[in-house]
């Protein structure tokens, strides 16, 4: 299906990696010219070379903090045309309230959720001025699912639905369209990381991670791709009508978590 996105320009956050590497991947396929921006830049150099080079489309790499406010001013003012803002960059740790002190829990928010809001709020305003753009919240199903082993996790996931679903019941009226995508387990190095450590402390070999997803939906976690293919569609014009909701991509867990 064509998109039609060719020729537009998409601003991605945390897109060295894991979701963001693959959103940008999948609007590289499309034709449109990226912004790139994660602390490292040798994996956004990289990934831009790649991307430029396959797809023929423009990339450029913005090594940014996004808890810094001066840094993320900067990547606003970089990304001030873009016609896509993909919100992804986020790394909120696991553990119980008794787990998560308050200068872990505040540093783990200023990233993904004052992170995901101050960015919006600068690119917003430009989208504004034109008449149109799209803003994509990639938020995390336990936002959905509560879970007090990621007290931190699901508060701040559940403050960024309620973020995109407020912000976006009424963008319409500016030409401006706000969705979040909301996946489940997806197969990142984080995730892989964290299965090899199960393994190894369950049975002793970490290559047997695998065995940790049995339960999973189809047996496996999502393949970052699969997240990364439903932002593009949001993204288009295809879905011009969805605005201030969230879509949940966890293989069906939030709808049967027994």
């Amino acid at each position: 299906m064509d998109l039609n996105l060719a020729g537009r320009t998409v601003l991605i956050t945390g897109a060295s990696k894991g979701i963001g590497a693959a959103a940008a991947e999948a609007f590289a396929e499309e034709g449109c010219h990226l912004i790139l921006a994660a602390r490292s830049a040798e994996a956004l150099d990289a990934l831009c070379e790649r991307l430029s080079g396959g797809y023929g489309v423009q990339a450029r790499a913005v090594p940014t903090d996004l808890r810094d406010p001066a840094q993320l001013a900067a990547l606003a003012e970089a990304g001030r045309d873009a016609d896509v803002l993909v919100n992804n960059a986020g790394d909120i740790p696991g553990g119980t309230l008794e787990d998560v002190d308050e200068a872990r829990w505040r540093h783990a928010w200023e990233l993904k959720v004052f992170g995901y809001i101050n960015l919006t709020r600068a690119i917003y305003a430009h989208m504004k001025a034109r008449g149109r753009g799209v803003i994509v919240n990639d938020i995390g199903a336990a936002g959905e699912r509560m879970d007090a082993s990621y007290i931190a996790g699901s508060t701040g996931n559940a403050a960024l639905y309620a973020f995109t679903r407020a912000l976006g019941g009424r963008a319409l009226r500016d030409g401006v369209r706000v969705v979040g995508v909301s996946p489940g387990p997806v197969e990142t190095d984080r995730l892989v990381a964290r299965m090899k450590a199960a393994a190894r402390t369950r049975f002793g070999d970490e290559t047997r991670f695998r065995e940790l997803m049995a339960g999973y939906p189809l047996g496996r976690a999502a393949k970052p791709r699969e997240i990364a293919d439903l932002m593009a569609f949001l993204a288009s014009d295809r879905s011009a009508y969805t605005t201030g909701v969230v879509f949940t991509v966890d293989g069906g867990f939030s709808a049967n978590p027994g």
